[in-house]
């Protein structure tokens, strides 16, 4: 895939090495001279990068870590995977901003956080293996850069398109919250059985898939696709389906666990998505 001149969004926030406080337990703060004391030793932490200012609320850090950014040099490889992800976030945006001009809505664009290991989210607290994520209540989708390795030892995921897929599957999901699809299924999910509540989470992950797509005709159309890209996302949807990912963990496969789909229905999904090029042609839940 050819996306070293494609234009990068800025709507990237790089967490990378960052590091944040955590566990803060309540502590009377005491008053006079050793209350003195303590402000002095705050204003001097801060000094050094080191905030311990929730100690003057009251708070005693059970762990503590300087703030900000830690600057360590990330290799090029992780540069280029960094770049290629704020490229890829960018045709995204553009792809978008088109399909909403034309149902007469304006696109909002998710915000991209790229983290190493873990990270706070407005859904809870994100890992590195949970994978990309998407967070509709902050709007921001997550992604530790370490994922796209991990694709190509684990999954047979290589492959600049098939990364692509992945980054443009999590903003399908994005789409959906801003047409209501998020809510919608919530909403069904608690009227019905466990069985039926997964079968609505496939639906919503497979149009998601069909979603990728119609980033993949865009790219295409573009005429940025090389030899082999289409097959390395196929290979990629195959990989992370349902049947297949229960299989490889030595466990048999139970259909009605399933939550993403089976590979062959990621594979058509994306393929749908990809021939038509249509949000309507998205519709998995009819």
């Amino acid at each position: 895939m050819r996306w070293e001149n494609e234009r990068r969004s800025d709507n990237i926030e790089d967490r990378r090495g960052s590091g944040r406080q955590q566990g803060f337990g309540r502590l009377p703060i005491p008053k006079g001279k050793v209350g003195a004391v303590l402000l002095i030793v705050v204003l001097v932490a801060g000094y050094y990068g080191v905030d311990l200012t929730p100690l003057l609320n009251g708070e005693i850090p059970q762990q503590v870590q300087t703030q900000g950014q830690i600057q360590t040099k990330a290799s090029p490889q992780e540069e280029r995977m960094a770049n290629f992800t704020a490229a890829a976030l960018g045709m995204t945006e553009d792809l978008w901003q088109s399909e909403f001009r034309k149902l007469g809505k304006n696109y909002q664009a998710p915000k991209l956080v790229l983290y190493t290991g873990q990270t706070s989210t407005a859904c809870g607290y994100g890992q590195a293996a949970m994978g990309p994520f998407y967070c509709p209540a902050d709007y921001k989708v997550y992604i530790d850069l370490s994922f796209y390795n991990d694709m190509k030892r684990n999954l047979g995921g290589g492959g600049d398109f098939a990364q692509g897929y992945v980054i443009a599957h999590e903003v399908g999901h994005h789409i959906q919250n801003l047409l209501g699809v998020n809510q919608q299924v919530r909403e069904m999910q608690s009227r019905v059985n466990k069985k039926q509540a997964n079968q609505l989470s496939v639906k919503q992950e497979l149009q998601a898939d069909c979603f990728a797509g119609i980033w993949g005709k865009y790219v295409q159309d573009k005429g940025l696709m090389e030899v082999g890209d289409f097959e390395s996302a196929m290979n990629t949807a195959s990989a992370i389906g349902d049947d297949r990912l229960q299989q490889q963990s030595g466990g048999r496969v139970v259909p009605d666990s399933f939550t993403h789909g089976t590979s062959k229905e990621r594979q058509a999904w994306f393929n749908k998505g990809f021939t038509t090029g249509s949000i309507q042609a998205c519709n998995t839940f009819n």
